[in-house]
């Protein structure tokens, strides 16, 4: 049997999994630390040398290199995130990067070809197939689907693949789970990311050859990234000065709530490190009732901590899927956070967003001109689906019996390789 990869490219993270000769579908993993992962970041670093022979000459890093080189340097790099998200959008054409032109087909071969370079058990050779994903709708406003897929087509060639099989990602989501269906079924198939979610509707039809229909569709961009900026906003910035004050003269003014939006990205607080920033938070700490909160928050900053921070909250926040509750542990020069948190209180937190994921699923259903009584199956995939509140969107519309999920962060790129070997 010939060997296959499927490469499931996503806006947030990247994975590859590959059909092996005997049969078996793995997938590929990445070193990271002292162990490794499934997944890769779907995020781009570019820089300029500064000393030495190769002095402005522009450098590059993808996945947690990326990350690292960005955190090393954030006013002196660039950081390209949520590529894919682009892709149908005619009026972006290209961007500049330490004024060089790079079309967005540039930025995802090269993403692509250090995707697969990180991979190990990678295949050699050329006999290898390659399946790769794309929504069944592309992200944006007018969005141009043929010209998405033409563009990712180029890019996957431009990363030296010649020969790329497109599959549907939910397809693939579903891939295995349809298999085991005995008859025709409308399949609800949601796909969570880090920061968009996907439902779409399919009508598979079981035989040699596999017949799917896609019937409707709906994506939000909410997901895991919207849910952990909740946990900061409620636990952590109250302790940094959000809703604290401050003296001019004999006024009390409130601490400026705009020192906080960053934390809705982890990568935006590295933007607060600029002198402006940090002289303006300065001030205010001065006069601030509670100026050591300021201070905490301050040294976060300066000390680019913010990715530190975001893996705390998102622990604590799968955790909140196991139990009742959970305790946010995280530490800084000083800065000690260990904090309870029920799981009562992060539903009622993102009660803004399961309000939009519900209205979503509606609109999916109302695409596919179903009700839910005709949806015979739900696969759920995804970290996010694994939230109890997230789960009972679709437990109380479509029964508890109807509902299930699996392989939360590689079942597309498997069910990719299996479709490429079907």
């Amino acid at each position: 049997m010939q060997d296959v990869i499927g490469i499931d490219f996503g806006t947030t993270n990247s994975v590859i999994a590959r059909r092996m000769p005997d049969g078996e579908t793995v997938g590929l993993r990445y070193a990271a630390g002292q162990g490794m992962v499934e997944t890769f970041r779907s995020v781009l670093c570019f820089w300029a040398e500064e000393s030495g022979a190769s002095r402005g000459r522009l450098q590059h890093a993808a996945g947690p290199d990326a990350i690292e080189a960005y955190l090393d340097d954030p006013l002196g790099a660039r950081l390209i995130m949520s590529m894919k998200s682009y892709l149908a959008s005619r009026s972006f054409v290209e961007t500049r990067v330490f004024n060089r032109p790079f079309a967005l087909e540039d930025l995802i071969s090269t993403f692509l070809r250090a995707l697969v370079a990180g991979a190990a058990g990678m295949p050699a050779g050329d006999a290898t197939r390659v399946v790769a994903g794309r929504p069944v709708r592309f992200v944006g406003d007018n969005a141009d689907d043929t010209l998405a897929e033409t563009r990712l087509r180029a890019a996957f060639g431009a990363a030296g693949f010649q020969q790329v099989q497109m599959a549907l990602e939910p397809e693939a989501a579903g891939h295995r789970f349809a298999s085991t269906l005995q008859g025709a079924a409308n399949v609800l198939v949601g796909d969570f990311g880090g920061g968009t979610s996907d439902f779409s509707i399919l009508r598979f039809e079981p035989g040699a050859r596999r017949k799917v229909e896609p019937l409707g569709h709906a994506g939000v961009g909410i997901a895991g990234d919207a849910f952990d900026f909740r946990i900061i906003d409620n636990v952590i910035s109250p302790l940094l000065g959000k809703g604290g004050s401050y003296k001019v003269m004999d006024t009390e003014l409130p601490v400026p709530p705009a020192f906080f939006t960053s934390f809705a990205r982890w990568h935006q607080l590295s933007l607060m490190r600029a002198p402006k920033t940090l002289r303006e938070i300065n001030e205010v700490a001065r006069m601030a009732l509670e100026p050591e909160r300021l201070q905490n928050l301050i040294r976060l900053v300066e000390d680019e901590a913010g990715y530190a921070l975001y893996q705390s909250v998102s622990a604590a926040k799968a955790a909140l899927s196991q139990g009742e509750q959970a305790v946010l542990r995280f530490s800084h020069r000083g800065f000690e956070v260990d904090a309870p948190v029920r799981r009562t209180d992060f539903e009622t937190w993102i009660s803004p967003e399961l309000t939009r994921l519900s209205a979503t699923i509606d609109r999916a259903l109302a695409d596919a001109m179903l009700t839910p009584d005709k949806v015979d199956r739900v696969f759920l995939t995804g970290g996010t689906s694994l939230v109890p509140a997230v789960r009972r969107l679709f437990d109380d519309r479509f029964g508890a019996e109807r509902v299930t999920g699996g392989g939360e962060f590689v079942s597309v790129a498997e069910g990719l390789a299996l479709i490429g070997a079907d």
